[in-house]
């Protein structure tokens, strides 16, 4: 929307007024069917303070957010009308019930909108298009392709079920990695309490001694200094960082997309961030595909699931090649996101009218390489917590017993 400022006359005196319209003749025609005098001029201007305060405010009041709803509630409403639909029960009495079962605030505000919008004589994917950053571009195709085809229960419920299994995806990594990242955490602590109440204590017998320290030991009382001296500066520094990227993160494509693409290399983690955008796509175009969807519409809904830039734009080369005519093999070949072998599974689906059935094999290929990934993820970080303690405890012997065994040859004991 743009914004023009309107001056005008009414008897003797002037006035101006600012006015939201998409252009200058649409404001026009606003001003005049608010009949509040004689047009004198009209200028664009750039948003009111007032305005984009009064707008902070209400997307502060609403219980709508810019990002994902929360999966489990949306989930629950999902099958519940997709229930009720079965049942024969029209849509806007199923999405009543839906609203009075769920306890989220974000879903029953959007399912509320919603509801306001199919009641006036809109389609649900329509009504529901406002809210395509909450609800992800997935249920507005499945909403879309059930209104399309007369099966609007089973593509509700096939949608709860696509979200279920990536929900389910996410719950097993991260139980996997509740135990290294407990592990970490623990070190973290016992390093900071030594480093704070245990070297100390040496310090000050070290000083005493007046003999010159190891290296071990002058690495332990600087660290103490700068934690003591400048502790709570390194925090407050590590958090400002932490949100300038993430704000730069959410700003500049650019950004994230390099962002996304070394975390395709961060060790461990790049391979489970492959394997778990890459078998979603593959899952939710080969179920979309199954569905009588269009194969470039059900490619564009599948890459718009993958939550990493750089694996979407790659992967978003496969819908451009069927565009262009050639075909899905070449696609999946130049995206670079695929191994050979899952190529020619596809070529040779393609060619032989079995692309649904291939396409189900690619997605329990991947589906399995993600669970062994998950499964032993506390095996594969094992080492490096290992390596990570022994050289707490070695940095931390050396730096105390060090100086005290000199100290002991020095009186001759």
């Amino acid at each position: 929307m743009r914004y023009f400022r309107i001056e005008y006359r009414r008897g003797g005196a002037r006035g101006r007024i600012v006015l939201e319209a998409e252009n200058k003749i649409e404001a026009i025609r606003a001003f005049e069917n608010r009949t509040l005098g004689v047009l004198l001029s009209v200028r664009e201007v750039s948003k009111p303070l007032t305005w984009a305060l009064r707008s902070r405010l209400e997307a502060l009041r609403s219980p709508v957010g810019r990002g994902r709803v929360s999966q489990e509630p949306y989930i629950a409403s999902l099958r519940q009308i997709a229930v009720l639909l079965d049942a024969g029960i029209p849509i806007n009495h199923a999405i009543e019930e839906a609203i009075r079962s769920t306890e989220n605030r974000e879903v029953r505000a959007i399912w509320e909108a919603i509801l306001s919008d199919v009641e006036s004589g809109m389609g649900l994917s329509d009504a529901a298009a406002p809210y395509r950053d909450q609800l992800g571009n997935l249920s507005l195709s499945m909403f879309r392709l059930g209104e399309q085809t007369g099966t609007l229960s089973q593509s509700i419920a096939k949608l709860a079920d696509i979200l279920e299994r990536i929900l389910e995806n996410r719950r097993q990594l991260v139980k996997a990695t509740r135990y290294p990242l407990f592990t970490i955490v623990a070190m973290v602590i016992a390093f900071t309490v030594v480093i704070l109440m245990v070297v100390p204590q040496f310090q000050e017998l070290f000083a005493e001694s007046g003999a010159e320290l190891p290296y071990p030991t002058r690495f332990l009382i600087w660290v103490e200094e700068a934690v003591t001296q400048y502790g709570l500066y390194i925090v407050a520094g590590a958090v400002a960082l932490f949100g300038a990227f993430s704000w730069w993160y959410r700003r500049d494509e650019r950004v994230r997309r390099a962002a996304d693409r070394f975390l395709l290399r961060v060790y461990i983690v790049g391979k489970v961030t492959r394997y778990a955008m890459i078998g979603r796509f593959v899952y939710i175009f080969e179920v979309l595909l199954k569905a009588g969807i269009p194969i470039t519409d059900a490619l564009k809904a599948a890459t718009g699931v993958v939550e990493n830039l750089y694996m979407q734009e790659r992967l978003a080369r496969i819908a451009a090649a069927i565009e262009e005519g050639r075909s899905l093999a070449s696609g999946f070949r130049e995206s670079g996101m695929f191994k050979s072998m899952v190529v020619q599974m596809v070529e040779a689906g393609e060619k032989g009218g079995a692309l649904s059935a291939m396409l189900e094999k690619v997605t329990r290929y991947y589906q399995e390489r993600y669970q062994y990934i998950v499964d032993n993820v506390a095996a594969m970080i094992e080492p490096i917590l290992i390596a990570s303690i022994a050289g707490f405890v070695l940095i931390l012997a050396l730096g105390i017993f060090l100086p005290m065994w000199s100290m002991a040859e020095a009186m001759g004991m």
